[in-house]
């Protein structure tokens, strides 16, 4: 069997190709292995910044590619077409990290009612959860665009929760207000929705392009909705903190500079442009440190005991998820050209805000 892989040069995102690859049959599988039809999975912002951290934070060595290349993960749907694991049947509904192909290989452990892992050697030593799928088959919660939804949003809304939480747990740092680039990007206006439902003392501001000012008004989430060449407007004697989704250097040292010792935080949380990734420069005001999502995590899987997140992430959820309808238009499209195409314009940033894709890499 074969599959056909999306693949990207590591060192020059623009440079991509599908390939094909070889795939064990059924009766080639490894031990306990199951054969994944990938069907079908969202692309967004969010993978740009895993191929651009691709090597930085391991995502490069959870789907192998030749030298050089790399393919990008994404969270999506598979149907099991072949399984030589006793407690898991052909026909089977996972959801979780896949790459951008038509098919994958896992090496299924710790195999229970909801879920399961890879245990393939390569995909360990970096967070678990990048190797947990999710057993789905009979749960409406996945189904249709409310799967969609999970696929686009979900793991996007879990970093929204986490850096809330985050914040709130270190009581803002003293802020009266959160700035937020990139704030017509998912993983803003998530994280806007929960400061601005839940925090009610905090003041929520959204930095945005001219063109996707008129969107990030319609979301209702922030406060304030000024536009990154207008900056210097923005009130300099409250104490703020800043969480910066776009990692443009230039950005984050003029808001440094405008609110000096003001700033009071300032975490990294995305990475859509391509600048700043070693950003060295001294600048006043808070240090800038990256928020990786695993570590809270962790943290927060001890103090909470077992479930503890999915729990307090799903109540979360529950209020988010309907006002989605009115938020984005979600389109479908299948084939190679397809991906290459969406992949191409997400990486030179020609996507509307208000629009989301769901790929099939089969034609």
């Amino acid at each position: 069997m074969q599959s056909s892989d999306f693949i990207v040069a590591r060192d020059d995102l623009p440079q991509c190709k599908t390939i094909v690859t070889e795939l064990p049959d059924a009766g080639g599988l490894p031990a306990e292995a199951l054969l994944v039809k990938v069907d079908r999975f969202g692309f967004s912002a969010n993978n740009i910044t895993y191929a651009l951290l691709g090597e930085q934070l391991k995502y490069w060595q959870l789907f192998p590619a030749p030298d050089g290349f790399g393919i990008i993960p994404v969270w999506g749907f598979g149907d099991v077409i072949a399984s030589r694991h006793p407690a898991v049947a052909e026909g089977e509904r996972l959801f979780g990290y896949f790459p951008m192909a038509t098919h994958l290989v896992i090496e299924a452990a710790d195999v229970g009612k909801r879920g399961l892992r890879d245990a393939a050697a390569h995909r360990q030593g970096v967070a678990p959860v990048y190797n947990a799928y999710a057993r789905v088959s009979d749960d409406p919660a996945f189904a249709g665009r409310q799967g969609d939804q999970q696929a686009l949003l979900r793991p996007l809304f879990m970093l929204s929760f986490l850096v809330d939480d985050f914040l709130a747990e270190q009581a803002h740092f003293g802020a009266t207000a959160v700035v937020l680039s990139s704030a017509s990007s998912k993983t803003a206006f998530g994280l806007a929705h929960l400061l601005h439902t839940r925090r009610k003392d905090i003041r929520v501001i959204g930095l945005t392009s001219p063109s996707n000012a008129a969107f990030v008004r319609s979301l209702g989430c922030y406060d304030q909705v000024v536009t990154y060449d207008a900056v210097g407007t923005l009130d300099a004697r409250s104490r703020t903190a800043f969480v910066d989704m776009a990692g443009n250097a230039a950005l984050r040292a003029a808001l440094h500079r405008h609110y000096g010792d003001n700033l009071v935080y300032s975490g990294r949380v995305g990475l859509t442009h391509q600048d700043g990734i070693n950003d060295k420069e001294a600048l006043p005001g808070a240090r800038p440190a990256w928020f990786f999502a695993p570590d809270h995590i962790r943290t927060r899987a001890k103090e909470w005991g077992p479930g503890g997140i999915e729990k307090r992430l799903g109540a979360a959820w529950q209020d988010f998820a309907p006002r989605l309808d009115g938020w984005l238009t979600i389109t479908d499209a299948r084939g190679p050209d397809a991906v290459r195409r969406i992949y191409l314009d997400t990486l030179q940033g020609r996507i509307p805000p208000d629009q989301a894709h769901m790929l099939t890499m089969a034609a």
